[in-house]
């Protein structure tokens, strides 16, 4: 899409004028493409008055009179639209007009429809050098959706190339040195917590970054390839580089027995990873924390250190999504995103739901046809699970979605794939598997925000990029950073939210608030700063479920 306030100049609420298509706003509304027939409110607009919209060059381009109430965030039409016609925004369809559409109305829920199909047939189109170069200069507006704008133009400010983190043994990177305590199986949840809470006391200043422990109700009377998902899940928890050590803890008698665990994890240090199982110990709390003892002790070998940003991988997220999603933070995330890539890094997306409508635009920027193969199959697969289960493919988005100004599921889709900014699409993930391949991965997981993150912890993100329009206090496995969509929540909610994208609408500048918090990622990576979610000690899992359970 277009970004709002390119060059950083102009009055708070009124973004630059741009005759390539980059947002403008005349301060109540700001218009995100030549070809949109809508304008979003910048703030709650009320019946009667009147409202202009600015032209590509600036000028007032219309006024039309407000004929019903639009909430702040919402949809205002600027053109009219007749029935059975598709409206834009972003320049993009997000949907039909269910009647007759005259300007000045809210459009939302009442007048505009989905205009997506059920399962759909692709074809591979490869992108040649002067087909991208080509694009490019016709896509001047640095529309962040379109293909054709090469991650390349997004450099990593001042000439960074590393930040400071951990070099394990095997070669894998943490961004902590923390211990975490993985139970095969949800019986002794609260067995595990009182262990993390004991260490926690029992270590403290010992040179880790905490005892933690991730609660799921799984790996009892699971069958199948559903068992195998918990399983894959947790293995890959338990090679992650922000865990310095990992004690494994069973029950005993659940299926997701500690043998056969181990052979799902495969080669594994003996310093690094212990085990337990609880029936066969007189008290388990006892030889758990002798057991964290040793990987304490382990863990102290460990200093930080020069690490290229090459290896940092981030994960990008959305959830609670409201009408600026796609205009600031998501916008904003995604020229992290290529930032962290043209560095040689990776950027994990997911949400695969929520690509629905938006995916051509990841399909055509596939590295080769084998990836492209890869792309069609993960959203195939899940419209396919959809209809397994007799749900609606389209029934997004949530009521907060739609609360906050997200009508259709092609909006939110093409809000949401913003956060992958511009990059090559390298790899295409299973869930639970590993990244190997730098570049922009799709992570196969569904849009539920603590399922998704899970699965993007275990990809390996070292971090993940949470935008939020409404908010939410959650937090994965790894350090979990807010990005407030507008300051209204970043300012109401300071012990949730980490960062505020909303200035983009208020002055400041893209480029300037990218590099603002690429900086304070890197300060993250190295240690020197904290997020909250981690400060409050909210740090949850929960594990994708499609099977039979016993």
């Amino acid at each position: 899409m277009s970004e709002v306030n390119e060059a950083g100049a102009g009055a708070p609420g009124r973004t630059e004028p741009s005759a390539n298509g980059e947002a403008v706003s005349a301060g109540d509304t700001v218009v995100l493409h030549p070809r949109d027939e809508v304008a979003i409110a910048l703030r709650e607009l009320r019946a009667g008055e009147t409202v202009t919209w600015p032209g590509a060059a600036g000028e007032v381009a219309g006024t039309a009179a407000v004929l019903q109430d639009v909430p702040r965030g919402h949809k205002i039409l600027i053109r009219p639209v007749a029935a059975g016609q598709h409206v834009h925004k972003f320049g993009y369809s997000i949907g039909i007009a269910k009647a007759d559409i005259p300007v000045g109305s809210w459009v939302h829920t009442h007048n505009l429809k989905t205009g997506l199909g059920a399962v759909l047939d692709y074809a591979y189109k490869p992108r040649t050098d002067a087909a991208q170069g080509a694009d490019a200069d016709a896509n001047a507006d640095a529309d962040g959706l379109d293909p054709g704008v090469p991650a390349a133009k997004t450099a990593f400010p001042e000439g960074r190339a590393s930040f400071q983190g951990y070099v394990r043994d095997d070669g894998e990177v943490g961004i902590r040195n923390e211990i975490w305590i993985v139970n095969t199986v949800g019986c002794i949840n609260k067995t595990c917590e009182t262990l993390a809470r004991l260490a926690s006391r029992q270590f403290e200043g010992r040179g880790i970054d905490g005892v933690f422990h991730f609660p799921h109700p799984y790996g009892c009377s699971q069958l199948g390839d559903d068992l195998t998902a918990t399983q894959k899940l947790l293995t890959a928890l338990v090679r992650h580089g922000n865990a310095a050590g990992v004690l494994v803890v069973g029950l005993g008698c659940e299926n997701n027995q500690v043998d056969a665990f181990k052979q799902v994890i495969g080669d594994y240090d003996p310093e690094r990873v212990k085990f337990m199982k609880a029936q066969e110990v007189e008290d388990e709390l006892e030889e758990g924390l002798t057991l964290i003892g040793e990987l304490v002790d382990y863990a102290e070998r460990f200093v930080r250190t020069e690490v290229p940003l090459s290896k940092l991988r981030i994960g990008l997220k959305c959830g609670g999504s409201d009408g600026f999603s796609g205009i600031t933070a998501n916008p904003l995330v995604g020229r992290v995103a290529d930032a962290i890539t043209a560095a040689g890094g990776t950027a994990l997306l997911t949400e695969v739901p929520e690509m629905f409508g938006a995916e051509t635009i990841l399909m055509d920027r596939a590295a080769d046809e084998a990836v492209f193969d890869d792309i069609v199959k993960l959203v195939n697969d899940f419209k396919a699970y959809f209809i397994r289960h007799g749900q609606e493919i389209y029934e997004n988005p949530s009521p907060g979605n739609k609360d906050g100004g997200i009508t259709t599921l092609e909006e939110k889709s093409l809000g949401c794939t913003q956060k992958g900014g511009h990059a090559t699409v390298t790899d295409v993930l299973p869930y639970g598997e590993p990244s190997r391949k730098p570049g922009l991965n799709l992570v196969q997981a569904p849009g539920n925000d603590l399922v998704s993150v899970t699965a993007l912890a275990a990809a390996g993100a070292h971090v993940v990029l949470f935008t939020t329009g409404r908010g939410t206090p959650f937090g994965g496995p790894v350090p979990t950073v807010k990005i407030a969509t507008n300051t209204a929540l970043a300012e109401r909610k300071k012990n949730w939210i980490d960062f505020n994208a909303g200035r983009l609408i208020e002055g400041m500048g893209m480029d300037a608030l990218r590099d603002e918090l690429l900086a304070q990622i890197v300060a993250l990576a190295s240690g020197e700063r904290r997020t909250n979610n981690e400060l409050n000690g909210f740090r949850e899992i929960a594990i994708f479920k499609d099977g039979v359970i016993l």
